[in-house]
């Protein structure tokens, strides 16, 4: 202890000038946009690397899985493409609303789970198309929306994430709410301000609601779990079952909605004339 306060003391200047240096580098970063997101760019290029290849020994001893997912995916799309009339046409497969986005496949190299802001790093990034405010999804349903994207990596904010709000609807009945997370269990999101005059039960589909350029409508979500009355605001706040695991994740799709550009120019205009 004695050796930790004389070299303390003996190097006292140099750690004042590095502690001061850190200071000033911190608050530079914060206060201008322009630093703020070379930092992240780096960030994201870096960890990026190390992701993939802690990812490339996970992937390897997770083969078996991989395979029985694409082949009971390939099982349900032939099975799609075995049941039209005309087994020599291209089918028309309207799977879940895709029809009207693009798709990149990607995968994802970190997932994490744990806490209150939870995001994915996929690695797509700039360079394959990937862009900001972009919809993340796989066979099973939504997973999250793309935040940041260095040029060979993107990060995603998951849906088990507090800050997270998705325009989703229950299926049945076209009633819409907003779909947050309580940030309790990675196995439920919740759907809120949905109306009372909305007719709901357990174990009804919820899917995306299409009210925004992100996701395209009825990709799912999940279930109806739990019915809770605010009888303050008389609105229903309702338990929803994912459909997806969201602490084991692979490959995904991520969605450029074919309008999204086009929507975006009509809003920031809008939002100027205003």
């Amino acid at each position: 202890m004695q050796q930790i306060f004389s070299f303390i003391l003996k190097n006292s200047y140099r750690l004042l000038f590095l502690l001061l240096l850190v200071i000033s580098l911190t608050l530079t970063i914060q206060s201008h946009s322009y630093h703020k997101s070379r930092v992240i760019s780096s960030a994201n290029f870096l960890t990026g690397g190390v992701y993939q290849q802690i990812n490339n020994v996970n992937e390897y001893f997770g083969l078996r899985k991989e395979n029985q997912e694409l082949s009971a995916e390939n099982a349900r799309l032939k099975s799609i493409l075995f049941n039209q009339k005309d087994t020599t046409l291209t089918p028309n497969v309207n799977v879940k609303g895709i029809d009207k986005a693009e798709i990149i496949v990607s995968k994802v190299i970190h997932n994490s789970y744990s806490t209150h802001e939870n995001f994915l790093t996929l690695n797509s990034g700039s360079k394959d198309g990937v862009k900001s405010d972009m919809g993340v999804i796989n066979s099973a349903g939504i997973i999250g929306i793309v935040d940041k994207t260095s040029k060979n990596y993107a990060t995603v904010i998951s849906i088990l994430n507090v800050q997270s709000k998705i325009n989703a609807k229950i299926k049945k009945s076209n009633h819409f709410g907003s779909l947050v997370w309580n940030g309790k269990n990675t196995g439920y999101a919740q759907l809120i301000d949905v109306p009372r005059l909305a007719s709901v039960r357990k174990g009804d589909t919820i899917v995306t609601g299409g009210q925004s350029i992100i996701f395209p409508e009825n990709i799912g979500i999940g279930v109806i779990d739990k019915i809770y009355t605010d009888n303050v605001t008389n609105y229903y706040t309702l338990d929803i079952k994912l459909f997806n695991d969201m602490t084991n994740l692979g490959y995904v799709y991520i969605l450029k909605t074919k309008d999204r550009d086009e929507v975006m120019k009509l809003e920031s205009e809008t939002i100027k004339n205003e």
